[in-house]
């Protein structure tokens, strides 16, 4: 299971990057943008890390609100969910 979660979110956050790299490219560009749903949507599918780290590695959608807070809200969320995970305590749920 551990291997599976692993995987998953290097996948969701290498795709959730590129995506990000993208939309400042085709917003350079003028052409047609990824939607913000999109980009929150792989957030939220555990991407939520590489999201944040596009966004400050090419400097976009820093100070679009309320995307800029809701992406730092997904990314503590889901810091806190990994965290309860490797202690131990979402055992309990699942068990």
């Amino acid at each position: 299971m551990t291997s599976y979660l692993v995987a998953w979110l290097i996948a969701a956050n290498g795709i959730a990057f590129v995506l990000m790299i993208l939309d400042k490219k085709f917003a350079e560009s003028g052409a047609r943008r990824i939607s913000e749903t999109t980009l929150l949507g792989w957030a939220c599918l555990g991407g939520a890390a590489g999201t944040f780290a596009a966004s400050r590695f090419v400097r976009h959608k820093t100070r679009k609100q309320p995307f800029a807070a809701r992406m730092i809200a997904i990314l503590i969320l889901e810091l806190i969910l990994l965290t309860l995970w490797a202690l131990g305590f979402l055992d309990l749920l699942i068990a």
